[in-house]
């Protein structure tokens, strides 16, 4: 009897080594910082909260704008040649997040919705009509700012409904209800959007659950959301798909 309560004191013991583990190192499981791989782009700074955010632009002086919120895993200046060439006359803006490219501090919740506040603040001062596209992580930035600012259309691409759910669906035995700290709840933002907006799902996605995308949808006002799924492409090959770029700029 003697052994199996010192075996369960062991178990409890790692397991909660590793919830702890978990909470320490929560944030470099989410966030991937890349390097700015094209500069061919313009690079504008953002100053927010301390920070110097890097932004790579594409300038057009009409009335409209892009800005763009990349995966967690994403160099954003990659995707400037398909924009410019999907968004002609637009103004192009990629945030490099905290921590990422050529951006001081470090990525947060709290950091990335206010540098994108920030960044929609200052280009709209320029280009009253914004479209907003958020990609994967991008789509729980995209989803906020949207909720808080009046964007002209709103585009998610394989979003989720919170990141708490996400990490759940891959750690389902950890209490990550308690233990996530950035949980990017698109569910409690979503009401709040105005605009027109777009979801494309992948139809094999490994990341992200269908039941999540699904849920999401559900959390916008009625009449409010298109839904387009791309059938046997992946998380990180949607942007491969000849149906991707034309969906983005479909209305």
């Amino acid at each position: 009897m003697r052994i199996f309560v010192v075996l369960f004191l062991v178990a409890a013991l790692v397991y909660l080594g590793i919830c702890g583990a978990f909470f320490v190192f929560q944030r470099s499981m989410i966030y991937f910082p890349q390097p700015i791989s094209d500069r061919t782009g313009t690079i504008i700074t953002l100053e927010n909260g301390g920070e110097r955010i890097h932004v790579t632009t594409h300038p057009d002086p009409g009335p409209d704008a892009l800005l763009y919120f990349g995966g967690n895993a994403e160099d954003t200046s990659l995707s400037m040649p398909d924009l410019t060439e999907t968004f002609p006359s637009t103004a192009i803006y990629l945030m490099h997040y905290r921590g990422y490219g050529d951006s001081s501090g470090t990525p947060s919740e709290k950091g990335l919705f206010s540098d994108a506040l920030a960044l929609f603040d200052r280009v709209h001062a320029e280009h009253p009509n914004i479209v907003v596209v958020g990609r994967s992580l991008g789509s729980g930035v995209a989803v906020y700012l949207a909720s808080q600012r009046p964007v002209a259309r709103l585009v998610l691409v394989t979003p989720f409904d919170s990141l708490q759910q996400v990490a759940a669906f891959h750690y389902p035995y950890l209490p990550v209800r308690w233990l996530l700290r950035d949980k990017y709840e698109s569910w409690r933002y979503a009401p709040n959007v105005t605009a027109q907006t777009l979801i494309i799902a992948a139809g094999e996605d490994e990341i992200i659950p269908s039941v999540s995308t699904e849920l999401l949808r559900t959390r916008f006002k009625p009449g409010l959301v298109s839904y387009e799924v791309i059938p046997g492409v992946g998380h990180n090959t949607i942007s491969e798909s000849p149906q991707y770029l034309p969906l983005l700029k479909s209305r």
